[in-house]
């Protein structure tokens, strides 16, 4: 036996429903929320963006490695394959990197901060976050110490 329902509601609780859309901006309390503007004349080449970053991604898989032999942490595994570098930290999370070519960033998935996407400052020799203005190698040397509770150097070259 097929029940049916019947709802019925006034027109003004259809108005009192409606929401208000705007396509203003969010009032932010300070401009550490606003990206900064790209300087295109300040973009790497591509073949010099390919230069800087295989050099940081293979620098970081190799202090990884090194971290990971520090550590004791159940399920430690550093990949790298397809230009992705994949650092898995067992019940702690697992960290993405990898590139971006056509945008000349370096993206990080991490499980402590989230999605990130870097792009190379030339002042400061860093890949930055422009949303936050975090340094890649100080913010991930926070974070595994944060989640490991034993410090990591990614900044020196030795």
């Amino acid at each position: 036996m097929a029940s049916r329902f019947l709802i019925r509601s006034s027109p003004r609780s259809l108005i009192s429903a409606s929401r208000n859309f705007s396509s203003s901006p969010p009032n932010l309390d300070n401009d550490s929320q606003v990206p900064a503007a790209v300087d295109y004349s300040s973009l790497l080449q591509e073949d010099e963006y390919h230069r800087v970053a295989n050099s940081t991604i293979h620098d970081l898989q190799e202090k990884f490695e090194d971290y990971g032999d520090a550590v004791q942490i159940d399920g430690f595994d550093v990949d790298y394959g397809n230009e992705v570098l994949t650092l898995k930290m067992g019940a702690l999370g697992t960290y993405v990197l990898n590139k971006q070519t056509p945008n000349r960033q370096i993206w990080l998935s991490s499980p402590v901060s989230g999605p990130s996407r870097f792009d190379w400052d030339q002042n400061a020799q860093a890949w930055v976050y422009r949303r936050t203005k975090a340094n890649l190698l100080e913010l991930l040397e926070e974070e595994f110490e944060q989640l490991c509770g034993e410090p990591i150097d990614l900044s020196s070259n030795g």
